[in-house]
């Protein structure tokens, strides 16, 4: 059965990028690999063992066009109102908590936000399917 290790994205500075997925979602560098054109970081935090990726391409300075097809990477909390006071009070912007219903049921709680290169972030409350 094939397991999810990782998602990639690319980001143009490295230091700004760890230090926002430090401060919103605790993950921390578990590796990083400097290569002649480019570096690869892994971020990853105690509650997981999925990784972000960070690849930083050496030499770029414009802002990647993340295009149509990406969605976002959803982190699952234990309390969704503290995490988004916690993301307001560090600065993060994080945008209203939403709820989303099915069948008069509540499916979903919660609220997005922005990494420094626009990357969607989807913090859920753990309920449900989103445990």
């Amino acid at each position: 059965m094939a397991k999810a290790i990782h998602m990639m994205i690319r980001v143009l500075e490295e230091q700004r990028s760890v230090a926002f997925y430090e401060k919103a979602f605790a993950l921390k560098v578990a590796d990083r690999f400097g290569f002649d054109s480019f570096t690869l970081v892994y971020l990853r935090n105690p509650e997981i063992d999925f990784e972000v990726e960070l690849t930083i391409n050496h030499g770029r300075t414009e802002p990647y066009d993340l295009g149509a097809g990406y969605g976002h990477i959803a982190f699952a909390v234990d309390d969704l109102a503290a995490e988004h006071a916690r993301f307001e009070k560090a600065g993060l912007n994080p945008l209203a908590i939403k709820e989303f219903h099915r069948d008069g049921a509540l499916m979903a709680k919660f609220f997005f936000v922005q990494d420094p290169d626009g990357y969607k972030i989807e913090v859920l409350q753990k309920h449900g399917r989103y445990h």
